[in-house]
């Protein structure tokens, strides 16, 4: 069901400078850079970047890869998860959705057609 850990998303309130800071920083071009989200693929993993949403601490999640992001989902609801954000489209198909483990972890799914591991 997971296919690994894939995704950290972090908000930034001026999306446009966030993605040129991590331009200089990772010396890369972002793979998928729309209004609404960015990403980098960085050593396999992806680092995506948000316009909105809580910044500092706590403004970060950790995502894991799913080949389905609705029937990932309704499968930790039924093994006990929670609810936190449900299964939403953040543009160009990309699905991301959060819930609460028992023990009140956010734990990430995300089914992104955009992001392709290193061959």
């Amino acid at each position: 069901m997971l296919l690994g850990l894939r995704t950290i998303v972090y908000t930034a309130s001026n999306l446009p400078e966030a993605v040129a800071w991590y331009r200089a920083v990772l010396g890369e071009e972002p793979y998928f850079n729309e209004p609404f989200y960015a990403g980098f693929n960085v050593g396999g993993y992806e680092l995506g970047l948000i316009p909105d949403g809580p910044t500092g601490t706590g403004g970060q999640v950790a995502y894991w890869g799913v080949p389905d992001a609705e029937a990932a989902f309704a499968r930790l609801l039924a093994l006990g998860a929670t609810p936190h954000e449900a299964v939403h489209d953040v543009g160009g198909g990309i699905l991301l959705g959060t819930v609460l483990d028992p023990f009140a972890n956010v734990l990430g799914i995300i089914q992104n057609p955009y992001f392709q591991l290193p061959s």
